[in-house]
């Protein structure tokens, strides 16, 4: 092209030889073996040819093949549950390329729950649903309550069962002692337990 004064002019855009497109340079990757020194195709295009190639070799090996999702500005797409989100709904994450976590909020609290269980417990969500449904969906201590949390041992880490908050916490304020919940149970029943002098200053509590 050429100006006013006789003096070309560099073109500020070219067509897409796949769309047919009229696009800004900005458009359109480097090459240094075209004229212009870019490629025939536009980035969109490109991109666009190596996902549908993508997509073929992942379907020729048996694999899963994921659908190219069209996300709306200021959204994302979380692979785990399979919803387009509002960035509200993801954790930062600074070292990530769009600055968000992979997965959802919601996502990443089942993932933590699931890792709690098995790196706390050595169970599965199955397992614990599993012991959940064998005592009928109620707490073991009180039979009443829905059970939410899983029991164990402090000394050997053995899983004793799942409680609800209440049983689990008193329990642990009585400090995981069989004798002292006997003895609360039958304080509550009206027997009171009382120490025994056995020297001066030194008591001794009944067996």
């Amino acid at each position: 092209m050429v100006g006013e004064e006789g003096v070309a002019e560099e073109p500020s855009a070219k067509p897409c030889r796949k769309c047919g497109r009229e696009l800004p340079l900005a458009a359109f990757a480097r090459d240094r073996n075209r004229r212009d020194g870019l490629q025939v195709d536009c980035r969109e295009c490109v991109a666009e040819y190596g996902a549908t190639h993508y997509r073929r070799r992942r379907a020729a090996l048996g694999k899963t093949v994921r659908e190219k999702v069209h996300v709306p500005e200021g959204h994302k797409f979380c692979r785990s549950c399979g919803e387009i989100k509002p960035h509200s709904e993801w954790h930062r994450n600074a070292t990530a390329s769009d600055g968000l976590s992979t997965r959802c909020k919601a996502c990443r609290a089942v993932r933590g729950r699931q890792d709690h269980l098995k790196r706390s417990y050595g169970l599965t969500e199955a397992e614990r649903d599993a012991m959940v449904a064998s005592q009928m969906g109620l707490c073991v201590i009180c039979l009443k309550a829905p059970p939410i949390h899983v029991d164990h041992c402090h000394k050997t880490g053995k899983v004793r069962g799942v409680l609800c908050f209440n049983c689990n916490s008193a329990i642990g304020k009585l400090g995981d002692d069989p004798d002292a919940v006997r003895r609360a149970a039958a304080y509550l029943e009206g027997n009171s337990w009382k120490p025994t002098l056995v020297a001066r200053g030194v008591y001794q509590l009944p067996s």
